[in-house]
């Protein structure tokens, strides 16, 4: 009996399982909101601008969907004015924090019963996620080989960015052949720190992006210079 507690690992305690489940959550709801956290500054600033000159309330109101008209000419002037190698790694990083966001929320909410999404199985066999990733990680590289172009480069790096979050997001399965996803051996420290690394990676070529884009659009005069 003591050999077979030995070989059978304990079960993981509700507040272990409570607590990896509020940590999985936290990070996709992380990434998102930083994300969002960026977009809302920068249009901040925009319509800062649009409204310096005027601050009565129904100027304020014109302005609102001038300064969104202004942060979309900023963000793609940004994005095309942007070295090719930059832009290729934005796509990669984006496509694996859209991903690592997504699965994370969609396996919580299928864990809790909300919403549409239910597990995917085939024969009895339950698919996980990694599945899907790895192929199109693979088929990625496989296109990236195949084809030419800066448009079919930069969708191919969303592409594969996404393969390498689905994949990279059960790590702790691959590792240790067996379903850890919300038990605390799920929380790896790889995890953490690619959702970290690649957080701050991304933010940092979007506020390049974004800052490229508002020195054309101030050139151009398409949005009033900075005071």
């Amino acid at each position: 009996m003591k050999v077979l507690d030995r070989l059978v690992p304990p079960k993981p305690t509700y507040w272990e399982t409570f607590s990896s489940d509020r940590v999985n959550v936290v990070l996709a709801f992380g990434t998102v909101t930083i994300a969002a956290t960026v977009l809302a500054a920068q249009y901040t600033r925009l319509l800062g601008r649009r409204t310096s000159e005027q601050s009565d309330e129904e100027h304020l109101i014109d302005s609102a969907p001038t300064a969104a008209a202004d942060a979309v000419g900023v963000a793609v002037e940004g994005y095309i004015a942007t070295p090719r190698r930059e832009t290729l790694l934005f796509n990669l990083l984006s496509g694996f924090l859209g991903a690592f966001a997504a699965v994370r929320l969609s396996t919580w909410a299928i864990r809790e019963g909300h919403g549409p999404f239910r597990n995917l199985n085939v024969g009895g066999r339950h698919i996980h996620h990694f599945v899907p990733g790895i192929l199109i990680a693979f088929g990625s590289g496989v296109a990236a080989l195949l084809t030419q172009g800066e448009t079919s480069e930069n969708r191919i790096a969303v592409a594969m960015g996404i393969g390498i979050g689905l994949t990279f997001d059960e790590a702790a399965l691959l590792l240790d052949m067996r379903d850890v996803y919300w038990s605390p051996e799920g929380l790896l420290s790889v995890q953490v720190s690619l959702a970290t690394g690649a957080t701050l990676g991304a933010t940092v070529l979007t506020l390049r992006i974004l800052g490229r884009g508002v020195r054309h659009q101030e050139a151009a005069g398409e949005i009033p210079a900075s005071g």
